[in-house]
């Protein structure tokens, strides 16, 4: 490999990095979001254990960033915690209070969150980047853990819902 394509990929990974842990930072906001907003359902005490499962993983990419000397994203995590927000504004059916159809559509953009956390943590493996102390077969195992947890949060939700 030549010095520019070297230079190249590692400016690509550094900023396939940047863009993950932005994207991880709104998915941690959006799953503690869930995890107030549904804690009262019966599923309220799983959505809290995987927030929490969520805001650790995020940790664990930021220690990625850290031992590849990838500087975190500023400007793009504002970008997407912004939009977590915006997100909130989703036509539900209801104006004034919280939709029962919000709970569903939430537990589908957790679904999708986790699906592209996955990914993240394949890419990296198959690229054999190295990631320091962070365990990528752990955090692959967690995240299918976290998909199987999540489909059937997602029909009893659904069950629920409709």
């Amino acid at each position: 490999m030549t010095a520019s394509n070297a230079a190249g990929t590692s400016r690509l990974l550094a900023i396939y990095l940047r863009n993950h842990a932005a994207a991880a930072r709104g998915g941690a906001d959006l799953f503690a979001r869930m995890a107030s907003s549904q804690a009262t359902r019966p599923w309220g005490a799983e959505l809290t254990a995987l927030a929490r499962e969520i805001s650790e993983d995020c940790q664990a990419l930021r220690a990625v960033l850290r031992s590849l000397g990838v500087r975190p994203p500023t400007v793009a995590t504002l970008v997407v915690r912004a939009g977590e927000r915006v997100g909130r504004l989703k036509p539900n059916g209801a104006v004034v209070h919280r939709s029962p159809l919000s709970d569903l559509i939430e537990v589908e953009a957790g679904l999708d969150a986790v699906h592209a956390k996955a990914a993240g943590w394949e890419a990296l493996r198959a690229a054999g980047v190295p990631v320091g102390t962070v365990d990528l077969d752990d955090l692959l195992r967690r995240a299918a853990d976290q998909l199987d947890r999540l489909r059937r949060l997602h029909a009893t939700v659904a069950a629920r819902t409709l």
